[in-house]
């Protein structure tokens, strides 16, 4: 296996996808080093818990918990995958996840999280943020 491949069950190598993002990403809130630091921290989450995290970053409509779960549940399979919708702009943060990935990041686990986040965003850091929010959510995932 060479270096930036993955390997399933099966230990066949899988070549990595590549990193695409659309204009709109490049010229949002992060720096290019931070999207890349978020895209890392996603999927060493994927990988360590056999869930799919994903992040938007952008103004949610209100309802915003309402406007996070749509988008949760346009996810290719959002019964194993979590959400975390970050809108600095208002100033809000949801966690969604669901229905299987509850079973093992509990309520209580996300609000951790992102009690972890909203520090690092109070302090100007939104990729550590979210890249320490990722970690702490697949920790409390755990292995599959």
């Amino acid at each position: 296996m060479t270096a930036g491949e993955l390997t399933h069950a099966n230990e066949t190598p899988v070549p990595p996808k590549p990193v695409t993002w659309h204009p709109e990403v490049i010229d949002g809130p992060l720096s290019t080093r931070a999207l890349l630091r978020v895209d890392e921290a996603l999927r060493l989450a994927d990988a360590a818990t056999k869930l799919t995290f994903s992040v938007y970053i952008g103004d949610l409509v209100e309802p915003v918990r309402e406007s996070a779960e749509n988008l949760h549940a346009e996810l290719v399979d959002p019964d194993h995958s979590v959400l975390l919708a970050v809108s600095p702009n208002q100033r809000v943060l949801e966690i969604i996840t669901g229905s299987i990935a509850r079973r093992r990041v509990l309520d209580r686990d996300c609000k951790l999280a992102a009690l972890s986040m909203a520090a690092a965003f109070g302090g100007g850091d939104l990729g550590g943020g979210i890249v320490a929010g990722l970690a702490q959510l697949a920790d409390h995932a755990g292995r599959s």
